[in-house]
């Protein structure tokens, strides 16, 4: 495994911590654009495939590279959509963080 693998490992792990504790917590506490379908739902998406990701590099398979490219889409259109309802700083940062790892994986 590569530095490169381990630390989009570590992002990809991040992003779903941050990505599922912003949606279960500030999105629900904050309420109105914070839990429209449509948002709510992105959130979820990548949380999973961030989790999908990681559980697919850190088991080996080659089918990392097309998972991470899925990964790299979610993350950024997440993190555009987290800008544009706002207040949602850290899982902006986070989704663009991973979505760049997974992107150079997925290359």
């Amino acid at each position: 495994m590569t530095e490169e693998m381990i630390r989009c490992i570590e992002n990809c792990l991040n992003c779903y911590k941050v990505c599922l504790s912003m949606a279960m917590n500030h999105c629900l506490e904050m309420g109105g654009k914070h839990v429209e379908l449509k948002h709510f739902q992105l959130m979820m998406a990548c949380a999973e495939i961030c989790r999908t990701s990681a559980h697919f590099m850190l088991i080996g398979t080659s089918h990392h590279k097309h998972v991470c490219k899925e990964c790299a889409e979610i993350c950024a259109e997440c993190a555009d959509d987290c800008e544009r309802i706002g207040d949602m700083d850290d899982c902006v940062k986070m989704c663009r963080t991973c979505a760049a790892s997974c992107k150079a994986m997925a290359a």
